[in-house]
């Protein structure tokens, strides 16, 4: 099946652009374009994408939080963040909001194409200075008890290896699981933390 994709960009070329790029990529298909966050709030929910690209520099309601809302009506949505700079602290925030990596706009038409294919596999495409500033926020925070006293100790493992930043197939072979059977652990540990993706749930595990 196809990764369905929506783009959400108030600029019409890159808008544009993007849309192209995924609608004529095999495997892609572009389910909706939006110029601002008012408008995907509104087009998302009823073209369910698997994955969004969001630019988080948007007029009206910001991308952060867009992704905010949206996660709250489409809590299974990946979104990946579109910027033009390494916007450290607004892309950290857009994390803890529920967004599922980042990308710069200047990135080709290949590692965007891989971005979209690993966040929809269960990874978070993000620069190492990004995933270094994630990591020190754990380490500052250390590891928590409070999540151990509702998570079972086969979720609490699987929660410790999404704060190491595996993926789901990395889990899986890590401890002996298939793949759906990590994706059911991770929607019963989201349910439990309150949270809706997994950079929320490992900054959960380590708050």
């Amino acid at each position: 099946m196809n990764i369905r994709v929506a783009v959400v960009e108030d600029d019409d070329q890159v808008r544009e652009h993007l849309s192209r790029l995924v609608g004529e990529a095999k495997g892609f298909e572009c389910v909706a374009t939006c110029g601002s966050g008012e408008e995907a709030l509104k087009a998302l929910p009823r073209r369910a994408p698997d994955v969004v690209l969001m630019d988080i520099n948007l007029p009206g309601i910001s991308g952060v939080e867009c992704v905010r809302q949206l996660k709250q009506v489409l809590p299974e949505v990946h979104i990946v963040m579109v910027t033009v700079y390494d916007d450290s602290d607004r892309i950290f925030q857009a994390l803890q909001m529920g967004a599922s990596g980042y990308l710069l706009k200047r990135s080709t038409a290949a590692e965007i194409l891989h971005a979209v294919e690993e966040v929809k596999r269960g990874g978070a495409p993000m620069s190492s200075y990004i995933a270094r500033k994630v990591v020190q926020s754990f380490q500052r925070q250390g590891p928590s008890s409070k999540p151990a006293e509702n998570l079972s100790n086969r979720e609490m493992d699987v929660l410790e290896y999404v704060s190491r930043g595996y993926t789901n197939k990395e889990i899986a072979e890590a401890l002996g699981l298939s793949a759906e059977t990590v994706r059911g652990y991770l929607k019963t540990i989201y349910s439990k933390l309150h949270v809706r993706s997994r950079t929320a749930a490992a900054m959960k595990f380590h708050r």
